[in-house]
C-alpha cells in the first residue's frame, strides 16, 4: 500500500546497521535512494549496487560530513544530477560517544554529537527544503531514540543532543507546514540489527523484561514505520516523535 514511486529519497548514514533497511524499504516502495556514508565506502557500494541490480538509475552513493553545511550543499547537485531532485530526507546518520557521567563528559563528545544530530538536522533541512516548497511535497523525518524519555546515566551527550534535535524540529514542522512539507521523528528502543544478528546476540531478558511486548524491536520495524511517514498516507502527521519500542516509553495523551 506504500508507493514511492517517483520519489527521491536521501537517507544519511545509509551505509550503517539501521540505515541499510532503511533504504532497502524506501527502494522496496519504489523510491529512488541516494545512499549517504562518510568513511563506510565500500559498504555504501555494495549497497548501491543491491538497489540498481534490475535498474542502474534506483541508487547513487554520496559521501560528507553531515555535521558541516559545506558538506552537505556539495550532496545536492550530485543527488539532482542522478536521480533527481530529493522529496524525502532521513536524517540517520549519527556520531557516537564515550558514555561517562555528565561531569566527566569532554567538550569534544558534546561538540560532536550535537553536530551530528542538531546541526545535521539543521543542514538537511536548510539545503533540501528549497525545492520541496517549489513543488508543495516534502518530508523530513529523523531519528530520535527512547534514550531521551529515561534519563539514563552516562549517555547525556546523546539524550542532550536529541532533545535539542527534538526542538529544531518542532519549530521546522510549523514553519514548513504551509508548504505541505511534513517534519517528524522516529525514536527506536533497543533494536536487533544485522550485527545482533551475526553476534547471536538477539535476546536480552533484562531489557526485554521491560517492554510491554516483552522483545527488542526489529530494525525492519523502524524502516517500516519511517516508509510510512513518508509516504502519502501520514500527509497529515507532523511534528510528532513516533516511539517504535514495544511500548517501553509511552507518548503523554
Amino acid at each position: 500500500m506504500i508507493d514511492l514511486s517517483n520519489k527521491v529519497a536521501l537517507v544519511t548514514g545509509a551505509a550503517g546497521e539501521l540505515g541499510r533497511p532503511i533504504a532497502r524499504t524506501l527502494a522496496a516502495c519504489g523510491a529512488k535512494v541516494a545512499i549517504h556514508y562518510q568513511s563506510s565506502r565500500d559498504v555504501a557500494q555494495r549497497l548501491c549496487n543491491e538497489l540498481n541490480a534490475d535498474d542502474a538509475t534506483r541508487a547513487c552513493t554520496v559521501s560528507g560530513d553531515v555535521g558541516k553545511l559545506d558538506d552537505v550543499l556539495a550532496m545536492r547537485p550530485i543527488i539532482e544530477e542522478k536521480l533527481g531532485p530529493v522529496d524525502i530526507v532521513v536524517n540517520n546518520a549519527v556520531t557516537w560517544f564515550q558514555e561517562r557521567p555528565v561531569i566527566e563528559q569532554s567538550f569534544d563528545d558534546f561538540e560532536r554529537v550535537f553536530r551530528s544530530s542538531v546541526i545535521h538536522a539543521w543542514a538537511t533541512a536548510r539545503v533540501f527544503s528549497e525545492p520541496m516548497i517549489e513543488r508543495k511535497w516534502g518530508r523530513f523525518i529523523s531519528l530520535g531514540t527512547e534514550v531521551t524519555s529515561q534519563a539514563l546515566v552516562n549517555r547525556a551527550p546523546y539524550s542532550a543532543a536529541k532533545c535539542a534535535m527534538d526542538g529544531l524540529l518542532r519549530s521546522l514542522a510549523r514553519e514548513l507546514g504551509q508548504h505541505c512539507i511534513t517534519v517528524n521523528q522516529v525514536a527506536p528502543g533497543w533494536v536487533i540489527s544485522d550485527k545482533d544478528r551475526r553476534d547471536r546476540d538477539e535476546v536480552q531478558p533484562l531489557y526485554e523484561s521491560g517492554v510491554p511486548l516483552r522483545r527488542r524491536g526489529y530494525d525492519q520495524d523502524v524502516a517500516y514505520m519511517i516508509a510510512f511517514l513518508a509516504s502519502d498516507l501520514a500527509s497529515f502527521v507532523t511534528g510528532v516523535r513516533v516511539p517504535v519500542c514495544g511500548g517501553n516509553i509511552m507518548s503523554e495523551a
